[in-house]
């Protein structure tokens, strides 16, 4: 759960997705979902002579199924925070084993 809400902070930040078939679509995150599922508003592909037939789409709706990596902005990431909520998430988790 904790990086579906580490996620969650991103939107409105320009991404970019990698697709399992290769495909990079950079795009302003619109919203996530617990599946990864994701939703970008003017999307485009990263390299648009391999794939032009997805220069006309500028909406784009991405199972998360279909996502092998999440390539995000630097200064987005808040590190401090990030490192915070996976230590809280570790104790919690020990705790409830014990």
């Amino acid at each position: 759960m904790l990086f579906f809400s580490f996620f969650k902070t991103l939107v409105e930040h320009e991404i970019t997705v990698e697709l399992k078939n290769e495909v990079c679509i950079r795009g302003t995150l619109k919203s996530v979902d617990q599946y990864l599922n994701i939703k970008l508003d003017n999307a485009s592909a990263t390299d648009e002579l391999r794939w032009p037939h997805l220069s006309s789409t500028r909406d784009m709706f991405i199972r998360g199924s279909v996502v092998r990596y999440v390539h995000l902005p630097q200064s987005a990431v808040d590190t401090s925070l990030l490192e915070d909520a996976t230590r809280r998430e570790a104790e919690a988790a020990k705790n409830k084993a014990k």
